[in-house]
């Protein structure tokens, strides 16, 4: 296993074309559909591990979808597929270091809805 070093850019980042030099703007290049950050929220803070775990969130990502997602965190660096059973082959996802690094963007995006937003969805 290699060393999860924060401040190297995975080879997947590397890839993506950015529409534009801001931080804010490249960041959303990676992370700004409508799952990932549901996603890293479950790993981060509600101790999602497993493709059930993250199945059995609220929101009901659809499968092909989080399939999708997953493969995307793991090559951005942000989580680790790590096998925890051999037959038939089954994986945990955990967040690297790189992964941690969006807690406090998860924190504040939280504070923002609890404050602004009710803290509810909508009916």
């Amino acid at each position: 296993m290699k060393p999860d070093n924060a401040n190297t850019t995975s080879t997947l980042a590397q890839a993506i074309e950015h529409r534009s030099p801001c931080p804010i703007a490249r960041s959303l290049d990676l992370m700004g559909d409508r799952w990932t950050l549901l996603i890293m929220r479950d790993a981060l803070f509600l101790k999602g591990r497993t493709f059930a775990d993250f199945c059995a969130s609220r929101e009901r990502i659809p499968t092909n979808l989080l399939s999708d997602r997953l493969r995307k965190l793991v090559g951005l660096g942000l989580l680790e597929k790590v096998p925890y059973q051999e037959r038939p082959p089954r994986f945990e996802y955990i967040p690297t270091e790189r992964g941690k690094a969006l807690k406090p963007m998860l924190r504040a995006m939280k504070a923002f809805g609890e404050q602004h937003l009710d803290g509810h969805t909508k009916p």
